[in-house]
C-alpha cells in the first residue's frame, strides 16, 4: 500500500515544485537564500496545495485498496465484502463498502482541514502545531491498535484456528474453535478467510495452530504429487508426508468428502439427458464455462480436467467461486465447478455430473495441527478426536445451506450443530 500510494504523492510534489515561477526563485537567490532555504521556505509552501492534493488522492486510493488485504487475513472491512460476495448477500457487501467509503471521505476532509491550517502563515504556528500533533496522535493510535491485534496478550493461553476463504471452511473452522474452547479450556483465536494455500503456509510458519484441510488438495496442491483414487491410501500418504516435511499431524477425518462438483442447470440436465461429464463434453464447444480462481490455478483443476475429458468451451470465464452459482442460474454460463457439499446446489436446482473418468482424487476433510501445539496442549488432541466422523456429506451440505441460503450467522449454526451432537460448551 505504501508503494502504491507513493506515485501520486511523488508526482504531485514534482509537478508542484516544477510549477513555481522561475522569477520567484531568482528573487530568492538575489536575497542570498540557499537551495535548501528556497526549497523549504519558498517552493514547498507555494506548491503545498498540489502536494496535499496528491496525498489526498493517495489516501483515498489506499483506503479502498486496503479492503483487499482481507484475502490474506489482514482483517478489516474487506472481510465483509468478500463474505458478501461469497454468500451473494448485498447487505454484507454494503456493510463493508459503505463504511470504507465514509472512511475515505473522512480522511479526505481531515487532510483538507490540515491543508488550510498549513496555509495560515506565520500567525498560525499554534494551529500548525495542533495539526501535526493530531496527525502524530492518529498515527500512534493506528500503530498501537496494530500491535495489539497482531500480538495479543501472552498471559492468556490461546490456540489459533484458521480456515480457507469459503463458507464451508469458515463453518468447520468455527466448529473446531468451539470444540477446542469447550473441551480444552483454551481460548481459540479465529483467523479465518485465508485464501489459496495461505492457511497451509500460516500453519507451517506457526501463525495458526490448526485448520481443516482436504486430502486431495494436500496431495496435489501442497505435496505436488499425482492424484490417487483410493481415499485410504491418499490419507496415509499425506499423513506420512506432512509429519516428516512440516511437523504437522493429520487427525481423524471429519466424515465427508468435498470433491469438485461439475454442475449444470437441472432443466438442461433433464432436457439433454446429462448424467456424466462425458455426456456434457459433447456440448462443450457451444457452452460457456465459469470457474473459480482456485480451480483454474490448481494442478488438479481446470488444465488436467480439460485434458481428461477433451473439453474446449466456446467461452471460458474466471470469477470468484461464489459468483459462479449466480452466473449459472442467470444463464451467463452453462457449466461450473462447485463443491459437492455446497448448499446452493439443491437451492438452485442444479445437477452434479458424475466424474465417470475418475479424474478428481478424494477430498476427505480432516483437521491438521502443529506437532508442537499438540505437545504443548495435549487436550487439543483429545478435543479433535471427538470430531472424527462427526459430519456426513448431507450434514455438511445442510450446514452450508443454513449459512449461504438462510443467511444465518456461522457461530450460531456451528453451536446448534454441536449441541445436537452433544459437544457444545453448554451441553
Amino acid at each position: 500500500l505504501v508503494l502504491y500510494a507513493l506515485l501520486p504523492i511523488i508526482r504531485n510534489t514534482f509537478t508542484g515544485i516544477s510549477g513555481v515561477d522561475p522569477a520567484i526563485r531568482e528573487a530568492g537567490r538575489a536575497m542570498g537564500m540557499t537551495n535548501r532555504q528556497l526549497l523549504f521556505q519558498v517552493e514547498i509552501p507555494l506548491s503545498l496545495g498540489v502536494i496535499i492534493a496528491g496525498v489526498r488522492v493517495a489516501t483515498v486510493i489506499s483506503v479502498g485498496t486496503a479492503t483487499i488485504a482481507a484475502a490474506i487475513d489482514a482483517g478489516g472491512l474487506g472481510r465483509y465484502i468478500f463474505r458478501g460476495l461469497r454468500m451473494n448477500d448485498n447487505t454484507l457487501i454494503l456493510a463493508g463498502a459503505v463504511p470504507a467509503a465514509f472512511m475515505a471521505l473522512a480522511a479526505d476532509l481531515l487532510l483538507g482541514w490540515m491543508e488550510k491550517i498549513f496555509k495560515t502563515g506565520v500567525g498560525g504556528r499554534l494551529r500548525k502545531f495542533g495539526a501535526w500533533a493530531s496527525l502524530l496522535l492518529a498515527l500512534g493510535a493506528v500503530l498501537w491498535l496494530s500491535i495489539t491485534m497482531l500480538y495479543p496478550s501472552k498471559i492468556e493461553q490461546r490456540v489459533a484456528v484458521g480456515s480457507k476463504d469459503f463458507t464451508e471452511q469458515i463453518i468447520v473452522g468455527e466448529i473446531l474453535a468451539q470444540v477446542i474452547e469447550a473441551k480444552s479450556g483454551l481460548r481459540a483465536q479465529r483467523r479465518f478467510d485465508l485464501g489459496g494455500n495461505l492457511a497451509h503456509e500460516a500453519l507451517v510458519a506457526g501463525e495458526i495452530d490448526v485448520y481443516v484441510e482436504y486430502t486431495g488438495t494436500a496431495l496435489t496442491a501442497i505435496l505436488k504429487q499425482a492424484g490417487l483414487g483410493d481415499p485410504a491410501e491418499v490419507y496415509r500418504r499425506v499423513k506420512r508426508e506432512y509429519a516428516s516435511r512440516f511437523a504437522v499431524e493429520w487427525t481423524e477425518p471429519l466424515g465427508f468428502n468435498n470433491t469438485f462438483a461439475i454442475l449444470v442447470r437441472g432443466e438442461d440436465a433433464r432436457r439433454l439427458k446429462l448424467k456424466t461429464i462425458t455426456d456434457a463434453a459433447r456440448y462443450a464447444s457451444k457452452w460457456r464455462a465459469g470457474f473459480g480462481q482456485d480451480f483454474m490455478s490448481r494442478p488438479d483443476g481446470y488444465a488436467g480436467f480439460a485434458r481428461a475429458y477433451g473439453l474446449k468451451f466456446m467461452e471460458l470465464r474466471e470469477m470468484d467461486l461464489s459468483l459462479t452459482y449466480r452466473a449459472l442460474v442467470d444463464r451467463q454460463v452453462d457449466l461450473i465447478a462447485g463443491n459437492s457439499t455446497d448448499g446452493l446446489i439443491a437451492r438452485h436446482d442444479l445437477v452434479q455430473l458424475d466424474d465417470d473418468r475418475r479424474y478428481f482424487p478424494p477430498y476427505d476433510a480432516a483437521p491438521l495441527a502443529r506437532r508442537e501445539t499438540l505437545e504443548r496442549y495435549p487436550e487439543i488432541r483429545n478435543a479433535l478426536k471427538m470430531l472424527g466422523g462427526l459430519i456426513s456429506v448431507a450434514e455438511m451440505r445442510e450446514l452450508n445451506y443454513q449459512v449461504d441460503g438462510e443467511r444465518r450467522p456461522v457461530p450460531e449454526v456451528a453451536r446448534e450443530f454441536l449441541r445436537k451432537k452433544g459437544l457444545a460448551g453448554d451441553a
